[in-house]
C-alpha cells in the first residue's frame, strides 16, 4: 500500500544507539541482528510506516517515531491512560490508506466504571508527527474489573479496514466463555467503531455485536494470512497449552473448559483437551513459550520462509519459526535467538522483507532481522 512519509524537523531527539550488527545461522538462513535504538521503556509494538520510518509504542505511555536512525520525543495528544503492571499504551496499526487518511488505531487500558478495560482509539498523526488530533473512542470493553493483566489487545486489519481486536479474559476465566462479556473474545468492527454485517451475533440475540469469537485465555498476537485472508492469533495458556488458533465466526476456542495446558498450582483445567462444540486449536506449546505477537512471512528477503508463522516468545526470549507446507499445515518448528536479546514483544515485515521487533525490556530495544550478505 502507498504510505505518506513525514518530515520531522522538530521532533527527532537523540540518535539511536549503536551496537555492532550481530550474525545467527538458523537452519535455513544466516541472518543479520541490528540493534537500531534503545532506552525505550517496555515497548509493546512496532509498526511500520515506511522503509525510514516506524511508530512505536511505549507501554508506559508513550507513542514515538523512528526515522532515519533517531527516535522522537513522545508524540503529543494521548489519552490519559492505565499505565501499570500489564496495562498501558498497547498495539497500534495504520489505516491502509495511511497516505491519504493519516488515520492510525491504538489500544490501551484506561480506567472507567470502577475498573480496568481494553480501549481502541482512532486518531490522525498530525504535526509531521508530532502530535494526535481528532481521537476517538471506537470500542471498550464490557464490565470493567479491577485485574491489570491479561488484557490481549492486539490489532490486525482485514482488506475491508476493519479491525479485528483481542480481548484477554483479565483473570476472569469463566467469562471466556460467556458471549454477552466481551472478556476472552476476538472482536470485530468497522474503523468508526460500528458492526460489521458478517459478524455472528450481529443483531445482539446470541451474543454481543461485536464479538467475532469466544473462549480465549490471553491472545497477543494477531495477523491476517496475505496468502488466502485466513485470521490466526496466538494466546498464552496456563502453565502449558499456549495455542494458535484461526478465529472464525460465532466459534467457541474452549478456555477455561479445554487446555493442554495445566493449572498453575499443577492441577487439572476444565475437563481436558477436547469437548463437544469447542475448536481444536492449530498448534500448541507444551511448555509454554509465552507468545506475543504473531506474523505471517509473505516478503522476498527470506523466500525460505514464505508463508511460515513467526511468533515471538517472552518466557524462552526467542523467535519460534512455524514451517508449513503447500497445503498451509505445520510441518516443523525452529526456535531462534533464544536468550540473546531478552523478551521479545512484537514482529512486524518492513516493506523490504526484514522483520522489526521489539524487546519488553527496561532499556527496550528495536531490532532488524535480514538476511547475511553472504546468503
Amino acid at each position: 500500500m502507498g504510505i505518506a512519509v513525514f518530515l520531522f524537523p522538530t521532533c527527532l531527539t537523540s540518535p539511536a544507539h549503536s551496537a555492532e550488527p550481530v550474525h545467527f545461522q538458523t537452519e535455513t538462513v544466516e541472518i543479520v541482528v541490528e540493534t537500531l535504538a534503545s532506552g525505550l521503556d517496555h515497548p509493546w509494538a512496532v509498526e511500520p510506516l515506511d522503509g525510514d520510518t516506524m511508530l512505536i509504542t511505549e507501554r508506559s505511555g508513550a507513542l514515538r517515531v523512528f526515522k532515519n536512525g533517531k527516535l522522537s520525543k513522545p508524540v503529543k495528544g494521548l489519552p490519559k491512560l492505565y499505565a501499570d503492571v500489564q496495562g498501558g499504551l498497547l498495539d497500534v496499526a495504520v489505516s491502509p490508506s495511511f497516505a491519504t487518511d493519516h488515520l492510525l488505531f491504538f489500544t490501551a487500558t484506561q480506567p472507567f466504571n470502577h475498573g480496568i478495560g481494553v480501549i481502541v482509539f482512532k486518531a490522525k498523526l498530525a504535526g509531521d508527527g508530532g502530535w494526535l488530533a481528532d481521537t476517538k473512542t471506537i470500542f471498550h470493553s464490557s464490565k470493567p474489573n479491577i485485574v491489570d493483566h491479561n488484557f490481549g489487545s492486539r490489532i490486525a486489519i482485514a482488506d475491508d479496514g476493519s479491525l479485528f481486536v483481542t480481548i484477554g479474559d483479565q483473570a476472569r476465566e469463566a467469562l471466556a466463555q460467556d458471549p454477552f462479556d466481551h472478556r476472552g473474545s476476538v472482536i470485530h468492527i468497522n474503523r468508526d467503531g460500528s458492526i460489521p454485517d458478517n459478524n455472528p451475533f450481529r443483531d445482539g440475540v446470541g451474543g454481543l455485536p461485536e464479538i467475532w469469537s469466544i473462549g480465549h485465555r490471553n491472545p497477543q498476537g494477531i495477523a491476517f494470512d496475505p496468502r488466502d485472508s485466513r485470521l490466526y492469533t496466538v494466546e498464552h495458556g496456563p502453565k502449558g497449552g499456549d495455542e494458535l488458533n484461526a478465529p472464525e465466526p460465532g466459534k467457541n476456542y474452549g478456555w477455561p473448559v479445554i487446555s493442554y495446558g495445566s493449572d498453575y498450582n499443577g492441577g487439572h483445567i476444565g475437563s481436558g483437551t477436547a469437548a463437544p462444540g469447542m475448536e481444536q486449536p492449530v498448534y500448541y506449546w507444551d511448555p509454554s513459550i509465552a507468545p506475543s505477537s504473531l506474523l505471517v512471512y509473505h516478503g522476498d528477503m527470506f523466500p525460505e520462509w514464505e508463508g511460515n508463522f513467526l511468533v515471538t516468545a517472552l518466557k524462552f526470549e526467542l523467535i519460534a519459526r512455524l514451517a508449513r507446507d503447500a497445503d498451509g499445515n505445520i510441518v516443523s518448528e525452529e526456535r531462534f535467538l533464544e536468550g540473546e536479546f531478552g523478551r521479545l514483544r512484537d514482529i512486524k515485515q518492513a516493506p523490504d522483507g526484514s522483520l522489526l521487533v521489539v524487546t519488553d525490556e527496561d532499556d527496550g530495544q528495536l531490532l532488524r532481522i535480514s538476511r547475511a550478505p553472504s546468503t
